[in-house]
């Protein structure tokens, strides 16, 4: 009886925060993109091949300032949608959606390299890939910093800090590639693993995404 009644008495555990949700967006649900925006997007932007249909396999929020969030829709596709969000979590706080493609990850070894990532090659006026020149677009001369929470749908979660510019590019009809580059640090145990990040995007308008499941 006495262990029945302290089991009631004891607080409850706290509950784990779910994954963050909008505009229909969940973590193990579906998204299907405009085809027929992106094939005709597809000859001038870097990234290839990109599936209309796409499951979300991870979300990630990244915490802007007091008013301003970012939330990551990562799919199976090697890509991501990404939401900014000002004034709140709802669906009409919604100011910006952008479609990203991972173009390369590569390992940063040592302090030494990592240093001299973060205070000289993130940030410059211009950024050449795979043949295209890419412009500064913002006016910062550091790199952003931001700490990512990602949700993974084993249910575990992690963060990762992430140093952060965008560069971009004009295309036909005033659409824009952006690419971003960011130097990531994650810590696994006792052990900072640190990457150089590229990836390529474009806006979203109202009728190119939508959930699917």
């Amino acid at each position: 009886m006495f262990d029945w009644l302290k089991k009631k008495i004891q607080p409850a555990a706290p509950q784990t925060e779910p994954a963050p949700e909008v505009l229909g967006l969940r973590l193990g649900g579906g998204i299907e993109l405009d085809a027929l925006r992106l094939s005709l997007l597809e000859s001038q932007v870097t990234f290839e091949g990109a599936a209309s249909t796409q499951i979300i396999q991870a979300v990630g929020r990244v915490i802007l300032d007091e008013s301003h969030q970012l939330l990551r829709f990562y799919t199976d596709d090697d890509g991501f949608v990404q939401v900014l969000l000002s004034g709140g979590t709802t669906d009409d706080c919604v100011t910006e959606v952008k479609l990203w493609y991972f173009y390369r990850t590569t390992p940063v070894d040592g302090s030494k390299a990592w240093n001299t990532l973060l205070e000289t090659e993130l940030v410059k006026p211009e950024w050449d890939l795979d043949g295209q020149t890419f412009t500064r677009a913002w006016d910062n001369t550091k790199p952003v910093a931001m700490t990512e929470t990602t949700w993974l749908q084993n249910g575990s979660r992690s963060d990762t800090d992430q140093f952060v510019m965008l560069y971009e590019r004009a295309l036909d009809n005033d659409d824009a590639e952006i690419l971003m580059v960011a130097g990531e640090e994650k810590i696994t145990g006792n052990q900072a693993e640190h990457s150089l990040v590229l990836a390529t995007g474009i806006d979203l308008g109202p009728t190119d995404l939508r959930f699917v499941s």
